[in-house]
This record gives structure tokens, sequence and C-alpha cells, in this order.
């Protein structure tokens, strides 16, 4: 395995982990709530972050402090599972959540890409990107309303 493959294949398993989530989570709020099915996995989560502080005893990678806006990724990680295990119970289903929502993050990091927004580099996108947004975006409404036998 090249040093160049390793973003590449830890990219793709966080993205089918991710799908893992949304249907775990998904499930979770068929049988509580939605605040049920987003408490369960950030409280997860924070156990499991704990255990592996504890345990493995990182060094800081940097003494200073994040900015401000960083500590908001936990408030739009718990919208984001509210919302995704709410639409995975419609007629979207799993495979029409994780489209349409690998849409938005394609949109939402174009306009940060171009704005230069949280500290990146403003990079205007090239015609390749706008061509793979609409590539992701024809392939979720494909899915979505000519996929599978609804």
């Amino acid at each position: 395995m090249s040093h160049t493959s390793l973003p590449l294949i830890l990219a793709f398993g966080a993205g089918c982990l991710l799908s893992l989530m949304v249907l775990f989570n998904g499930t979770l709020a068929t049988h509580g709530t939605l605040l049920f099915a987003s408490w369960v996995p950030h409280a997860t989560g924070t156990l499991v972050a704990l255990v592996f502080l504890a345990v493995l005893r990182p060094a800081k990678a940097n003494a200073s402090r994040p900015p401000l806006w960083a500590y908001a990724g936990g408030l739009v990680g718990a919208f984001t599972v509210m919302a995704t295990s709410y639409t995975m119970n419609t007629a979207l289903a799993l495979s029409g959540t994780i489209a349409i929502g690998l849409a938005g993050q394609m949109v939402f990091s174009l306009v940060a890409d171009a704005r230069g927004m949280f500290g990146l580099p403003q990079k205007w996108p090239a015609a390749k990107d706008w061509g793979a947004l609409a590539l992701i975006i024809a392939g979720s409404l494909i899915l979505i309303f000519f996929g599978g036998a609804a």
C-alpha cells in the first residue's frame, strides 16, 4: 500500500462507517425519539474517547487553543444525527439519505473553499469540482426517483 493511497482508503472506510452510523441511529430513532437517537451515540462516543485518552495518553498536537467556533462540532453532530435518523425512516431510506447528504457536503465544501471559511485557504472550485457536484446530484436524483422498488 502506497503512502498516498492510505488517505483514500481511510476516507472510503469513514464513508462506509458513516452509512452504518446513520443506519444504527435511524434504528434507535424508531425505538425512541430523535433526541434519544442523538444522545446515545454521543454518550457512547464520549465514553470511548475517554477510554482511548486514558489508555493511549496521546501528546497534544498543538499547545495553542482552538478557535471558539471549533467547539460547535458537537452541536452540528447532534443535529446531523437527528436529521439523518429522521430522513432514514422516510421514503428516502438509507441510500437516499446518504446520497442527498453527500450532495449537501459537496455544496458546503465548495462554498467553504471558495470563501476560505473557518481558516481554510481560499480556493475557487475548478470546472472538475462543478462537474463532480453535477454528477453527485444527478446520481442522487436517479437513486431517489428511479432506484429500488418503492
